[in-house]
């Protein structure tokens, strides 16, 4: 145990409960007791306070205990009378300062003008901080960590030695898919002019690297104490997904160290207050990684190996952290001259910055997977049938077809649109790519920068032999690829593919439930639910609405002992609420026992279990004798009297109650939409964004069902805000579900 880090950090500790204790103190004096404090549109109240604690702060008041709760856990600062050879007083010290933390930050939200910016992305101009993420979109990103898409995070604190740096460790943590975290800036001191700080971020944002969420660079604050929010957003996954309760600080901290892979890199000076924040992440099984010689902490078993590694050399940090932090990385290096990963998949490309692009309407666009016979595939052949991007100017329009041809022994017709859609993912990693739709939609933009590296058409065939093999390796083995780019080759083509692909829209329209003796589970999200389990059929996806029947099949091809089992349905219990004895002992065994049955069909009767990474959240309305459905991209208040992310709050982890189920979209137009209820014509409140998304297809439903004018009856947000604002709706529209039972029976 260093004797420098303890001193350091519980001296940390003292100056940040010190700081709290005199920000508070005004904070008081200026607002009273009473005034609301949170962390935006987030449902676990303060989420360490709350997690650890198991503390239910929302009043200014209330934040003096949390400050005594620091100032208790705070020992006197080491010298050679107060100096213990072991780690418990420095963790101490980590916890008073990530409780100081809390309050620090909670109360920059009273201040006016915010110092954060509310949203997923950073403007390109002004301030970029993020500060805390908000319930949408850490359900939003936590499907990542538990696909494995994410396989962790870093916080990287303090600033980098050079922008040239900042840019090549921030790339390369994307390469890695991480997400960043970026925080705690250095101080800039009289040779830069003022008593500034400067941060990583600042170096990005000189560089002209894009940050936000959806890159997986997040700026969360300038402050040392901003660190707080990687340390919420990771204690609010124990809750939400974890199904920890709060105040089970062990188990939160297990679940941390045992299923969040993150670890922080410090870069340049290493203050107090920095050793102090250190200290507060080993706690959670996070190790620090120094540049500067700040000493180290060699193993105790809070960590999974070292805690602190000091110094290490910039171009080794990252390296060193997966090593120490024992984070298992599954990359392949696809051979193209830009990064690649998940983290660009986010990345935009405006016009200016455009060498060549593809589709959006401008020209004939299409992308196609087709199935062919062993000898007619050539694996790796990738072929340019047309101009390749040396042979056209800067600003070119082209036509566009990228026709997969794979084969495999356990290749499937059903397979082909499975490969297809993955291809949006896969085209979008390559940084300096931009891709958008599916099938004959698609838009294409290359980036002047990626041009100048190298990148050219045949690259996106090498990204797509790699990525079929690396992801459908168990029913591909062979892949060649051919890009057309002259017109009529491309209409000629096009043709070829629409037929196909309406052969498969009519294969997969006609499948029912009924049609088949076998589901499919999917249990991707176990590991953040531990209950819960999707049984997905033809006519219900999964809750998240990216896995449908097909697409769980696959999987099962591609891993027979992955996450989506055959659930054989059985003997008919109940074909209206959706029951079958099979799929009933399924749940069993699969919710590890906590539920016996469910409905596939209702939302009153033992409803699906919610996860937390479903696309929307139905809520009965039982004034209304309807149901409400709102989906993640709304964020205002519902009929419920519940915002999406309290509802999510109650609704996920893997619970069943009865009135509430997690669904995906596309569920609202299925025929066995809360087909115990009434369907689709209990349907009453939607939010404008999701009625405007899904408007044919609920008008195609509804026409079926004989009220073909159900979507003008169905209110959203700007006619109603409240239950009786929507009964007062239904009642002017003359809503079928006035005239319908009662839906609580």
């Amino acid at each position: 145990m260093s004797k420098i880090i303890a001193t350091k950090a519980i001296r940390g500790a003292h100056k940040l409960v010190a700081r709290a204790e005199k920000e508070l103190a005004e904070a008081l004096k200026k607002h009273g007791a009473d005034k609301n404090v949170e962390f935006p549109n987030t449902g676990y109240y303060l989420p360490i306070s709350h997690g650890i604690l198991g503390m239910n702060i929302n009043k200014t008041g209330q934040l003096t205990e949390l400050l005594q709760e620091a100032q208790k856990l705070l020992h006197p600062v080491p010298d050679e009378k107060h100096w213990v050879p072991y780690l418990g007083h420095t963790l101490d010290a980590g916890m008073a300062t990530l409780f100081a933390d809390e309050i620090i930050e909670s109360l920059k939200y009273l201040q006016d003008p915010l110092p954060y910016v509310v949203g997923e992305n950073c403007p390109e101009e002004g301030n970029f901080w993020l500060g805390a993420a908000d319930d949408i979109i850490m359900r939003k990103r936590g499907v990542e960590f538990v696909d494995g898409s994410a396989p962790g995070f870093a916080a990287c604190v303090g600033v980098c030695p050079s922008t040239e740096i900042a840019v090549k460790i921030a790339r390369e943590l994307q390469e890695k898919n991480l997400y960043v975290f970026l925080a705690a800036g250095n101080p800039t001191g009289s040779a830069s002019g003022g008593n500034g700080t400067r941060s990583m971020a600042d170096q990005l944002r000189e560089a002209g690297v894009q940050m936000g969420w959806e890159t997986r660079l997040v700026p969360l604050g300038n402050d040392s104490t901003a660190a707080i929010h990687a340390v919420g957003f990771a204690t609010r996954a124990a809750l939400a997904f974890g199904g920890v309760k709060p105040g089970d600080y062990q188990r939160i901290l297990k679940y941390n160290k045992n299923r969040i892979f993150a670890f922080v890199l410090a870069f340049g000076e290493v203050d107090d207050e920095k050793h102090a924040q250190a200290a507060g992440v080993i706690n959670y099984g996070f190790p620090a990684i120094s540049e500067t010689d700040i000493g180290q902490i060699l193993p105790t078993g809070v960590c999974t190996y070292e805690h602190v590694v000091s110094p290490v050399p910039a171009d080794k940090m990252i390296a060193k952290a997966i090593e120490v932090r024992g984070l298992k990385l599954h990359i392949a290096k696809i051979p193209i001259p830009v990064s690649y990963g998940a983290a660009f998949e986010g990345e935009r490309i405006r016009g200016e910055d455009t060498y060549v692009e593809m589709g959006g309407n401008k020209t004939p666009a299409f992308e196609f997977v087709t199935t062919k016979d062993a000898n007619e595939v050539t694996d790796n052949k990738i072929e340019i049938i047309g101009p390749e991007i040396t042979d056209i100017k800067e600003g070119t329009i082209l036509p566009i077809a990228i026709v997969a041809e794979v084969a495999g022994r356990k290749m499937q017709a059903d397979f082909e649109p499975i490969l297809e859609r993955r291809l949006h993912n896969f085209i979008n990693e390559a940084q300096g790519v931009f891709h958008m739709g599916q099938r004959e939609i698609i838009w294409i933009r290359i980036s002047k920068e990626a041009q100048a590296k190298g990148f050219k058409l045949a690259h996106i065939g090498t990204i797509i032999h790699a990525q079929f093999h690396n992801e459908f390796g168990a029913i591909v083995d062979k892949v060649q690829v051919k890009i057309y780019t002259k017109e009529a080759d491309v209409l000629k083509m096009r043709e070829v593919a629409r037929a196909v692909y309406n052969k498969r829209d009519e294969r997969v329209g006609s499948m029912t439930d009924e049609s088949t003796d076998t589901f499919y589970s999917c249990a991707l999200c176990q590991s953040f639910a531990p209950t819960h389990i999707c049984v997905v059929s033809p006519e219900r996806t999964g809750l998240c609405g990216s896995y449908n029947w097909f697409t769980c099949k696959a999987a099962f091809e591609i891993n027979p002992r992955g996450a989506n089992q055959p659930v054989p349905k059985g003997d008919v219990i109940d074909a209206l609420k959706g029951q079958w004895q099979g799929c009933n002992e399924f749940i069993y065994q699969s919710s590890r026992k906590a539920f016996a049955s469910m409905s596939a069909y209702s939302i009153m009767n033992e409803p699906m279990t919610s996860c937390g990474c479903f696309e929307c959240i139905a809520a009965v309305l039982p004034g209304a004798n309807g149901v409400m459905t709102v989906s993640r991209e709304f964020a205002g208040m519902t009929p419920s009297g519940m915002k999406f992310s309290t509802l999510a709050g109650t609704v996920g982890g893997g619970q069943q109650i009865p009135g509430f189920v997690g669904h995906g979209k596309r569920y609202i137009v299925s025929k066995k939409f809360i087909l115990a209820e009434g369907g689709i014509k209990r349907l009453v409140w939607l939010p404008k964004i999701l009625k405007e998304e899904l408007k044919d297809l609920i008008n195609k439903r509804a026409a079926e069902e004989g009220v073909p004018k159900l979507l003008d009856m169905i209110a959203d947000e700007t006619t109603a805000t409240t239950e009786e604002e929507v009964i007062a709706h239904l009642q002017k529209t003359g809503h079928p579900a006035l005239t319908m039972p009662s839906i609580i029976g």
